[in-house]
């Protein structure tokens, strides 16, 4: 036979073989998918969710903890485990359990960790390190209403780092600019805390005026504001967004985000 000719069926083999090999794996892949949506239905939908974890906790847990006998690889379930002990402030132990849903499925919990770890937990050198991860995967997209590079920029205010914090909201602020016509109150918000911090005191407050203007009853930007008008000597101004701040706060206009009520954000202020 000619070489040639032969060499053309040995790939035209190996390409069927190739193709048979991923037909098998997409259709184990369907098996799969469709084997853990019924244990999800079966042990959250229609067994946990009959309870309020709130003061239900052990027979939340208990239906959980049997869908994981079933087959332990459900990360649906391990973060289902999660969630509520990070809603009663028992970080160390929730996170066992979210680290389990991450093992098995990166591609939808890495976020969601990294989004935890920096507004409930608190571990914010390790929120960083997964929130860049995140964006080497996805690049700068969205957990819970807001970008990657907000949560660092969050994390690197809380640890102190200004000037990260600043350049990183910066970036954020310019993108939304152009992608939506106005960024999100909290970026300006939290940009002009970074000036704050740096005793930038005329830039922070112009930072807060643009938050104030989306905003008007935002207490927290009154209130910080405030402080800047202070440092500048304007202390009448200074005077009358205190209590405007504090009037907005008894209304509740303060930093409304859904996990707000559960974990005040940073720089969120308690009268």
């Amino acid at each position: 036979m000619n070489k040639s000719i032969i060499i053309i069926l040995s790939l035209l083999f190996l390409q069927c073989n190739s193709k048979t090999s991923n037909d098998i794996k997409s259709s184990q892949n369907e098996d799969k998918t469709k084997k853990q949506e019924a244990i999800i239905e079966k042990y959250v939908t229609n067994c946990a969710e009959h309870f309020n974890y709130s003061f239900q906790m052990s027979e939340w847990q208990n239906c959980l903890d049997t869908g994981l006998k079933v087959d332990s690889t459900v990360a649906y379930l391990w973060q289902q485990k999660a969630m509520p002990y990070f809603k009663a402030k028992k970080y160390e132990v929730g996170m066992t359990y979210l680290d389990k849903a991450v093992l098995y499925k990166p591609e939808r919990w890495l976020s969601y960790r990294a989004f935890i770890k920096c507004i409930f937990a608190k571990t914010y050198k390790s929120a960083i390190v997964d929130f860049e991860e995140c964006i080497k995967r996805e690049g700068n997209t969205y957990v819970m209403d807001h970008t990657y590079r907000f949560y660092i920029a969050l994390s690197y205010l809380q640890l102190n780092e200004f000037e990260k914090a600043e350049n990183l909201l910066k970036k954020d602020i310019i993108e939304q600019e152009k992608e939506w016509g106005e960024p999100h109150f909290l970026d300006l918000f939290y940009y002009g805390i970074s000036k704050y911090e740096q005793r930038k005191w005329q830039e922070a407050t112009t930072a807060f005026d643009k938050v104030i203007a989306q905003y008007p009853t935002f207490s927290d930007a009154k209130y910080y504001k405030s402080i800047c008008l202070r440092h500048q000597n304007k202390i009448e101004d200074s005077k009358t967004f205190i209590l405007e701040a504090k009037e907005d706060a008894a209304l509740g206009n303060t930093i409304n985000e859904a996990n707000s009520i559960y974990e005040p954000y940073p720089y969120q202020v308690r009268w």
